[in-house]
């Protein structure tokens, strides 16, 4: 009886601890309900999509959502290649031999933007080779148009990056959900599955001001065989010359007071 008692202690005492951990820490109350709402999210607006397009053909749904697929895996791997880049020498310790080294910052990070442009080319032909051979998509032929959408994806990806390296120069590991999480929390509002119409008029209005959603709708277009217009070109480069700027700001602002408080050198010894 007294085993069963002192077992039964030990573990409330156990969830105890790990109860109290979420206090202390935003990012995991954070984490605990954000992958189903964005499972919920973005599957229940693509259902709602695909009720509107009951009279289109599957084979031309299909187009649309392998299409999408690998376009928002470049946003993704760009972002990735940036955060984990940093990430990495933070994993290995390594991160006090860089900031010794004869690095400036914008070295570091243009060695990350490279890292991340021959990933997403690599990781994009692999898709491309084997939607083709599975499921009969031809990437091609989207034509050149698609070169464009793709490397708007890439800099909101950068862009997105930076900022959250950013988080992981302030909270350090604590900020590693974060850095997988941010992209999927924009994933609902850049209309990846289905046009902008198929959002409430809210999300609309999140979706508006993200340029992940302009190369979305005119990937659509394209695939729809429609000519892109001049003013979705403008509002993309706007909007990621915007988000480009902003994040690299909110690094070098990070980059700099981490540095003035210390809190580099205690990454590396986390």
């Amino acid at each position: 009886m007294q085993d069963k008692t002192g077992s039964l202690r030990r573990i409330g005492t156990l969830l105890q601890r790990y109860v109290f951990l979420h206090r202390r820490s935003i990012i995991r109350v954070f984490d605990i309900g954000f992958w189903p709402v964005m499972d919920l999210l973005i599957w229940g607006f693509m259902m709602l999509y695909i009720q509107q397009t009951a009279n289109t053909p599957l084979a031309e749904t299909i187009i649309f959502l392998i299409g999408a697929m690998i376009a928002w895996d470049i946003h993704y791997r760009g972002q990735q290649a940036v955060t984990i880049s940093l990430m990495e020498e933070i994993w290995t310790r390594n991160i006090v031999n860089i900031l010794i080294a004869p690095l400036r910052l914008w070295e570091w990070v243009a060695a990350s933007f490279l890292y991340g442009t021959l990933k997403v080319a690599t990781v994009t032909l692999i898709l491309g080779i084997l939607a083709h051979l599975l499921y009969a998509f031809n990437l091609i032929q989207i034509g050149w148009v698609f070169l464009p959408l793709a490397a708007s994806l890439l800099f909101f990806g950068w862009a997105i990056g930076l900022g959250t390296s950013g988080l992981l120069l302030r909270y350090g590991y604590a900020a590693e959900a974060l850095i997988w999480g941010i992209p999927f929390l924009l994933q609902p509002f850049s209309c990846v599955f289905y046009p902008l119409e198929v959002l409430p008029v809210w999300a609309q209005g999140i979706a508006r001001i993200l340029p992940s959603t302009y190369a979305f709708e005119g990937l659509r277009q394209t695939l729809q065989g429609k000519a892109i217009p001049a003013s979705l070109w403008a509002v993309l480069i706007g909007l990621n010359g915007f988000y480009l700027a902003l994040g690299a700001g909110f690094f070098v602002f990070m980059f700099h007071r981490a540095r003035a408080t210390g809190r580099l050198g205690h990454l590396g010894q986390d």
